[in-house]
């Protein structure tokens, strides 16, 4: 149950609790999804909650937002403090706007401001002690709730949460993505006390997420809960770290990195305590064998631990979802564009876009949502036809497809009619049954008989998994694949596609994600405009950032130094792909190189700027994409070279 506090308010601070909750458990049936679990969040802490897929962590969120009851336990909020929850399918009025949704999270500011504005114009006619008085309140009650100019930032958090051009569609009309991104604006205006936020990052692209991170480090003034995947997120923002496995909660001081170390230390010490157990066991197993029937009471006080070491429960091991790809011969072209136009309802998303995929590459694809990521996706899978320019895939390319929506499952029927019955099939040097397939993705023999509509989205998200990767492949599309998935699936797949010697395009807002595992970004900047730069998404900002601060004349200097010596390179520091991508790096600076010059020379002619002035704007825009491409392939070279050199 949920409580309010009877004491007097309390001042905001970073010691004193917003909610208390003690002794919780909540249990499905015979499955316990929390056992005496407590815990204490204080003002203006930012905490991370982590977990597996179907430990319970958004029915945790759930219950001490007050939305779901606990069977045992209880939950105190500090007196007046109000505590907010971001679902992960919000539902609000159909007929409502974005503008007016957004607007409800300052009805305590806009109600005392209506009423504030209505005493001064009564006391500039009867002027009284009392009307001065709630005068004075309500100043102090609007300066508490953000200022006098709050009704302005309604507009600005629509802008930051790209809502801004539909703010006054009905929301009816909208994606579930758009809506909860309504909902998260709705909740940061508000401001309340606690915000718990559901897998806040779930539908924003990577420039939203950047924003919502420093948005909540800088300016965010109450105590968050981010129930997340988002790595990045969680070691930035979170001061704590919970992680609720197997019914239990355990708190760990720091964000996301402190916490793998911490868990790493425990997991090692555990392992050391079971040792030490086993050890002691077989010691006192060997001497029992070997006493007469008669013992002494020293020899009983022996005997009795020997028993209660037996008794002890042995740390259980953490299940591990294992993914693989079954790969498919490929021949030399897997993917090409050539000059790829692509028009959707009459706006052009991708304009000109020429780009060749050899095997090994990983493509991660980022930019605002609305640019023509899925749609390039879709094309690529046969959806769409190209409004110009060629399409190539391979002869023998074999696709897989995993879109955003999970479309390929039957939500009617149970995850095992899902998949099939394959019968026995090999995959990875291993051969299989369905069943066992399944058992790889943590689903047993009696999961497996669920209803699709009945799993949590993490859990719907590992069944189309597996759906997509029991196929031979040599070509990848993941359209969102990080959307509910835990971290250690998130790690699973990362590892997978690491290994993958077949190509991969990777729509994807997980920073972390993409630091991991991409060889290069291509970039939707809007208008028809994607860019590829070399590197993982780390790399690409950096570059950015250089190419935004550097002036034009210095910008083209890094494509006139010359390139590397084309021999390959030992490097001991780098991961396999990485040396793989060192060596061919010095073949792709001088084709980059000889680009530049290449237009260079055009545009030194002056017959072309006779000629059409559009042509003229398209040779000079890929002038300037050629020059940050040379640049910033030389600068990957010279880190990968640099991390050669020191490992």
């Amino acid at each position: 149950m949920i409580s309010r506090s009877e004491t007097a308010p309390l001042l905001a601070c970073a010691t004193v609790p917003v909610l208390d909750a003690q002794h919780l458990s909540k249990a499905f049936g015979e499955r316990a999804l929390l056992t005496d679990a407590s815990l204490t969040i204080v003002s203006g802490e930012h905490v991370g909650l982590v977990g597996k897929n179907g430990t319970g962590k958004s029915t945790l969120a759930r219950m001490l937002a007050g939305l779901e009851p606990c069977d045992t336990g209880t939950i105190a909020l500090r007196r007046g403090a109000e505590v907010r929850y971001l679902a992960q399918a919000p539902s609000f009025d159909p007929s409502h706007t974005p503008r007016a949704i957004v607007l409800e999270g300052l009805a305590v500011w806009s109600r005392a401001k209506a009423r504030y504005d209505e005493l001064g114009e009564l006391l500039a006619r009867t002027p009284t002690a009392e009307l001065v008085e709630e005068h004075a309140e309500l100043a102090h009650e609007i300066e508490h709730h953000g200022g006098w100019q709050r009704d302005h930032e309604v507009e600005a958090m629509l802008d930051h949460v790209g809502i801004f051009s539909r703010r006054d569609d009905p929301i009816g009309q909208m994606s579930g993505g758009e809506r909860r991104r309504v909902a998260l604006a709705q909740i940061l205006i508000a401001r309340p006390a606690l915000a718990i936020l559901d897998e806040p990052t779930n539908h924003l692209d990577v420039e939203t997420i950047d924003w919502l991170e420093r948005y909540l480090l800088e300016e965010y003034p109450g105590a968050v809960l981010l129930v997340t995947h988002d790595r990045y997120l969680l070691d930035r923002v979170c001061t704590r770290t919970l992680e609720l496995e197997r019914g239990t909660l355990t708190s760990y001081d720091g964000g996301y990195e402190t916490y793998l170390e911490a868990k790493a230390t425990r997991a090692a010490h555990e392992e050391r305590v079971e040792s030490n157990r086993q050890n002691f066991l077989r010691k006192e197993l060997e001497w029992l064998a070997r006493q007469p029937k008669a013992r002494t009471t020293k020899q009983k006080a022996r005997i009795d631990r020997a028993e209660a070491a037996k008794a002890a429960i042995a740390p259980v091991a953490d299940q591990r979802v294992v993914l693989s790809l079954e790969e498919a011969r490929s021949g030399k072209t897997v993917l090409e564009l050539d000059h790829l136009r692509l028009d959707v309802a009459g706006r052009t998303l991708i304009d000109d876009l020429t780009l060749f995929l050899p095997q090994g590459e990983r493509v991660g694809i980022v930019g605002k949502n609305g640019t023509g990521k899925t749609t390039l996706l879709r094309a690529i899978a046969g959806e769409l036809t190209p409004s110009a320019g060629r399409l190539t895939v391979g002869q023998n390319t074999k696709l897989a497809y995993f879109d955003q929506e999970r479309s390929g499952l039957d939500l009617d029927k149970s995850i095992f009619d899902n998949i099939g019955d394959q019968g026995r099939f090999e995959m990875g040097g291993q051969v299989l049954d369905t069943r066992s397939y399944l058992e790889r993705f943590l689903f047993d023999g009696y999961e497996q008989r669920k209803r699709v509509a009945a799993l949590s989205g993490g859990e719907r998200a590992r069944v189309a998994l597996a759906k997509v990767l029991r196929a031979a492949t040599n070509l990848v599309l993941l359209d969102e694949p990080t959307n509910d998935l835990d971290v250690a699936t998130l790690g699973a797949l990362e590892e997978m596609l690491l290994e993958f010697s077949g190509a991969a395009l990777v729509v994807t807002h997980d920073r972390w994600f993409l630091d991991r595992i991409a060889t290069s970004i291509l970039v939707f900047e809007g208008d028809g405009k994607v860019v590829r730069y070399p590197g993982n998404y780390e790399t690409y900002r950096r570059l950015k950032a250089a190419s935004a601060s550097a002036p034009p004349a210095a910008a083209a200097e890094p494509a006139k130094k010359s390139a590397p010596p084309p021999k390959p390179i030992k490097a001991k520091g780098l991961s396999y792909a990485e040396r793989l991508e060192l060596e061919k790096l010095p073949d792709r600076i001088e084709a980059a190189d000889g680009r530049v010059r290449e237009l260079e020379e055009q545009l030194s002619d002056p017959e072309l700027f006779r000629a059409d002035p559009e042509q003229v704007k398209r040779t000079l825009a890929a002038f300037d994409a050629a020059k940050v491409e040379a640049a910033a392939l030389l600068a990957r070279w010279e880190e990968l070279e640099t991390r050669a050199a020191s490992g």
